[in-house]
């Protein structure tokens, strides 16, 4: 327990302190957001707030984890190091994203195509890897069945669809966390509340794991304690954050900091083995993303059925169709993240649930 309250506050107090130097290199060098044309114009003011803050958060949650690590003289595990892969290779395929839209300035940065095969390669090498390195009790860091709170047993893949299957969760969760990441404050106040509910989930697993405490109600996750450090190094990160990134932003955490975001949040997801649980504990993403996936839709069937293409919101994500409406940027941050913790609450509800049901 130590370990994960140090690794916690390490990176929290990193990034409370680094995304201050941040705001002031990233400004004299001029590294500064630019500003979609179609969005609302109250955004106009954001142009030249400084990005890529995400590479903070990365940096202090590595840092802690390795601090929690030598304060403990314990060893890394497996399940944790491909974790902080994850967090590090998409936040590398943001960075490059970020990069472009910077040095161009423009709104759009790597096309979608170049964006998906970056995202695709961290994936791929990330499920291939997470299915090896058994330990002495054969447990791997990943597993081939579908899981919602624990393996479906019915549900095994071949390793072929247990790649694709993790490689979908990967993007999916990446590009979710991605299109959040549009009002201040917004995406990282909502992963803070899911990554806090893992490092809850990570201590439950520990105390019944199967390892320790074998019983009919065990879990068989690899390694949760570790889980449990890099998800408490996560959430003491973007705590820190928030105070810089909270309305008024000084700072944006950028492609760099939402696509690592997301990509945490699905490796933590495959190693806890609650990848259908995640939809609920991150419901606010996935709300979002579904808020543009109709968008799209509806707009393409009534154009080729009409001509004319209708749609569904004033614009997408949803947030910025509440901007429309005329509420204020706070006020849809706010009632969000009240929207994200209901989702996060109902999940861990539905975790212990299950325990106490057997």
């Amino acid at each position: 327990m130590i370990s994960i309250l140090f690794g916690g506050a390490v990176s929290m107090v990193l990034t409370l302190v680094g995304t201050r130097w941040a705001i002031a290199l990233l400004a004299k060098r001029g590294y500064g957001q630019e500003i979609r044309t179609d969005g609302p114009t109250s955004h106009a003011t954001k142009r030249g707030t400084p990005t890529m803050g995400g590479l903070v958060f990365i940096i202090a949650t590595v840092i802690g984890y390795f601090a929690a690590k030598l304060f403990t003289m314990t060893a890394p595990t497996a399940s944790a190091l491909l974790v902080l892969f994850l967090l590090v290779g998409c936040g590398a395929v943001g960075l490059l994203d970020d990069a472009i839209k910077i040095f161009r300035q423009r709104s759009l940065g790597l096309r979608s195509k170049a964006k998906l095969a970056g995202q695709t390669i961290v994936a791929v090498t990330f499920t291939i890897l997470a299915l090896q390195f058994p330990d002495g009790r054969g447990q791997r860091p990943a597993s081939p069945f579908i899981s919602f709170i624990r393996d479906i047993s019915w549900l095994h893949l071949l390793p072929v669809l247990a790649v694709i299957w993790i490689l979908l969760l990967i993007n999916g969760m990446s590009n979710a966390v991605n299109l959040a990441d549009g009002l201040d404050g917004l995406s990282a106040g909502a992963s803070m509340m899911v990554f806090g509910a893992y490092t809850l989930i990570c201590i439950w697993q520990f105390n019944q794991s199967c390892a320790t405490a074998p019983g009919s109600k065990c879990y068989e996750v690899r390694d949760p304690h570790d889980l449990a450090v890099v998800a408490a190094a996560l959430t003491g990160a973007l705590f820190g954050f928030l105070w810089w990134n909270a309305s008024p932003a000084k700072i944006f955490m950028g492609d760099t900091g939402s696509l690592s975001l997301g990509g945490a949040l699905a490796g933590l997801a495959v190693m806890t083995r609650t990848e259908l649980l995640v939809l609920l504990l991150g419901g606010l993403f996935v709300m979002i993303t579904a808020s543009v996936i109709i968008q799209v839709t509806v707009f393409k069937v009534t154009r080729a059925a009409t001509g004319v293409g209708k749609r569904v919101f004033l614009i997408t994500p949803i947030h910025h169709h509440f901007e429309m409406l005329g509420w204020e940027q706070v006020n849809v941050v706010i009632r969000f993240w009240i929207i994200q913790g209901l989702c996060t609450v109902t999940g861990l509800g539905l975790f212990y649930a299950e325990w106490v049901t057997g």
